[in-house]
């Protein structure tokens, strides 16, 4: 089925590549410094300086978004990427040896999710200090059960297909077998999860950052946004409504992507 006949996809596409091309653009230019401090313009409404005002410590708002989008694209695309690939590479191994070893990685996913990953990171910022660092490493702790468990479920039903049984009737290794049979076959599942599991690491980065537990100031983050705008929401609204509607576009965007690609890649469509 065509992919232009999904309109989740198409949305969510659009929506995620509008918030990539603005992390982007914002690595070469702003309009206005995110560093720069001027009391004198604190707290401007939009339109009478810069297009989206200006906040507490006279930093432009929409200078702050932009630079604030790549800051948390960046720590949830690494967080992602590193709890998928040792995910599934437990998931997949859990999988073959299957008994104590499966049993082990399955036992260890549901010790690491009942750890919520706010706590992980209060728990880490004890020992490593708040950071890019902490919050990448919480969220990606949090991811590698999920992708672990979404693998094992996915790669056993595969190793029982015939193919996979007349590879190994054949004299392939268990690697070789995993490698060229298994992980091919369950890549659709691993991709629809992860573009899910992006929406939930940016919400959750946005909530360690609003805890204090994301990148330390200057660098611009929207939850530290939210933070910052809760003493002004009656005087300064705006300080609270832009990096919250960003945030709430940025998760839709990586679900409704998740929920496109689902029908997009589902066997039973095509």
């Amino acid at each position: 089925m065509s992919a232009s006949r999904h309109g989740s996809l198409i949305a969510g596409s659009v929506i995620t590549g509008a918030l990539v091309a603005v992390a982007v653009v914002s690595r070469l230019w702003t309009p206005g410094s995110p560093t720069r401090l001027a009391i004198a313009d604190k707290l401007k409404a939009p339109l009478v300086h810069g297009l989206l005002g200006t906040d507490q410590l006279g930093r432009d708002v929409l200078s702050l978004l932009m630079v604030g989008a790549w800051n948390s694209l960046s720590i949830a695309v690494v967080a992602v990427a590193l709890g998928a690939a040792l995910g599934v590479a437990l998931g997949l191994t859990a999988a073959a040896r299957g008994g104590l070893v499966e049993a082990l990685v399955m036992r260890a996913a549901d010790v690491v999710f009942a750890v919520p990953p706010i706590l992980s990171a209060m728990l880490l910022g004890a020992f490593l200090g708040t950071g890019p660092r902490t919050a990448v490493t919480a969220i990606a702790t949090f991811m590698v059960p999920v992708f672990a468990r979404l693998s094992v479920g996915a790669g056993r039903r595969v190793l029982a297909r015939d193919f996979c049984l007349a590879a190994r009737a054949a004299g392939k290794g268990q690697l070789a077998v995993t490698m060229q049979h298994v992980l091919p076959n369950i890549a659709p599942q691993i991709a629809v999860q992860v573009a899910l599991q992006l929406g939930l690491a940016f919400l959750t980065e946005a909530g360690l950052s609003f805890l204090g537990f994301g990148l330390p100031p200057p660098a611009a983050s929207w939850g530290r946004m939210l933070a910052d705008a809760e003493t002004y929401l009656g005087v300064a609204p705006w300080l609270a409504i832009a990096p919250g509607a960003a945030i709430a576009l940025a998760v839709l965007g990586f679900n409704l992507i998740g929920d496109g690609l689902v029908d997009l890649l589902d066997p039973r469509e095509r």
